[in-house]
């Protein structure tokens, strides 16, 4: 067992207790980092003056054989090694003897593992985000095509007034431009660098820990060494974010899966995103919509998991902080995939226009117009929204829709109905004439789109 802490000990660990403490089955996700960390503390180490700029460059370049090996597959990273740290320092004692043990001066596993995560983590934070814009480009493309896709918009899953697939899709263009946003937000509050911090209290070696910030492009050195140690904030942000981006992404999966059923068949889905069943021949199944719906609740726990984890430890490090590792690499990598297979299944689905608009149609969904025509024909609105009502049931009864209806029946109900009524129910007027900010209305929406438009230019 190749460990670094065991002059205090004088029995060797249980084998059980080894395998059970030992992080390095997962941690050695961490290789790259821990090595770039290790470079960027010898460099200071040397400009400090606490090593020499030869033992540095001794160091440095064994470190990036290691790197190289691993990446080659000529080195295995084995559970020989209790942590990822152990695997890189051990091996660098190997190659170099004595030299290799000056790495880890002024340095604890502590902030060392702290280091790692939020390395790790902050690449990680830019890939989602990459896949986020990616998303949101498709999203923007979509809007941008369908400006006069008339569809119902819902409220308690019945029809209710008519809009646009592409305001409804820039409901989902909001949410995710706040979900890129939040991502931004975690990266700059978490890009400080916790190396230095040692154990708990900081060093006595005159370490630059400015310099070590710098080097590993952060924005300086973390403030608190018992801070520094112990703090998974950023982590418990991130993974909530991760649980928001996977929400937006379920609702979303909902509204297509149902817009993908016999009874609606708004869309149809490409075979690539699309399975089928083995005993029923004529099924075309929408797995990856149902599958990131499903997958949501794994993200959640995540959450749930590392909030329960840090609610009851003491400063500073306890091991119970190991258990952020799996859970956050499961919740990214999970993310990661889900977005990309969001994306790609809704870039290449196909709109069946006609069902939407006909189904707009059939929902009453024109109503509210009908009510505000009354009301810009002097009829209070309490009265208006009353005949409207009953122009509904009207309707029902005869199973028709308003614009079915005859004008002597629309002046049987109330006279003040005239031949202008079939305009000012149209879906097209409907929509039309709705351009306040934020309405699907097309003068509203290409403000919207604009700004769209620079908001993706600047990522």
């Amino acid at each position: 067992m190749a460990q670094l802490w065991g002059g205090r000990f004088t029995k060797e660990t249980d084998q059980l207790v080894y395998n059970f403490n030992a992080s390095i089955s997962f941690d050695k996700k961490f290789y790259k980092q821990d090595i770039r960390g290790s470079i960027a503390h010898v460099t200071m180490l040397a400009a400090s003056g606490i090593i020499t700029d030869s033992e540095r460059d001794d160091i440095i370049k064994c470190l990036n054989e290691i790197l190289a090996d691993v990446e080659s597959g000529k080195l295995e990273i084995t559970a020989e090694y209790e942590d990822i740290h152990s695997f890189v320092e051990a091996n660098l004692i190997d190659r170099i003897g004595d030299t290799g043990k000056k790495l880890h001066t002024g340095r604890s596993r502590n902030d060392q593992v702290a280091l790692d995560m939020r390395l790790y983590t902050r690449d990680e934070i830019v890939e989602v985000k990459s896949l986020v814009a990616d998303l949101m480009k498709v999203l923007h493309r979509l809007m941008k095509e369908n400006l006069k896709t008339y569809m119902p918009g819902f409220t308690h899953l019945q029809k209710a007034q008519p809009v646009t697939f592409a305001h409804h899709v820039g409901a989902y263009m909001e949410m995710f431009k706040r979900d890129y946003s939040r991502l931004t937000d975690i990266y700059n509050r978490m890009n400080y660098c916790p190396l230095g911090a040692g154990a708990l209290a900081g060093t006595t070696y005159p370490l630059d820990r400015d310099l070590t910030a710098s080097l590993l492009d952060f924005y300086g050195p973390t403030l608190n060494s018992m801070d520094s140690v112990s703090d998974r904030d950023y982590v418990i942000e991130l993974l909530s974010a991760f649980s928001t981006i996977m929400m937006h992404l379920s609702r979303f999966s909902e509204e297509i899966i149902i817009w993908n059923s016999n009874e609606y068949q708004f869309i149809e889905l490409d075979d690539a995103y699309s399975t089928g069943s083995s005993i029923m021949p004529q099924k075309k199944n929408p797995d990856i919509a149902e599958l990131v719906r499903g997958k949501t609740g794994r993200v959640y726990a995540s959450l749930t998991s590392i909030l329960t984890t840090m609610k009851g430890i003491p400063l500073a490090y306890n091991k119970d902080m190991q258990e952020d590792k799996e859970l956050t690499f499961d919740a990214i990598d999970t993310v990661k995939g889900c977005i990309a297979l969001f994306t790609g299944m809704i870039d290449t689905m196909k709109l069946n226009k006609e069902n939407m608009a006909k189904s707009a149609m059939n929902g009453f969904t024109n109503a509210t117009d009908a009510a505000d025509y009354l009301v810009n024909h002097g009829v209070p609105f309490r009265d208006a929204h009353s005949i409207v009502g009953r122009l509904v049931l009207y309707c029902i009864d005869k199973n028709i829709s308003l614009l079915d209806m005859t004008l002597e029946e629309y002046k049987e109900i109330c006279p003040v109905f005239e031949e202008d009524i079939y305009t000012a129910l149209s879906l097209e007027e409907c929509v039309e004439k709705r351009n306040t900010i934020g309405a699907p209305g097309p003068i509203a929406m290409q403000k919207v789109l604009d700004i769209n438009e620079e908001f993706l230019a600047n990522l």
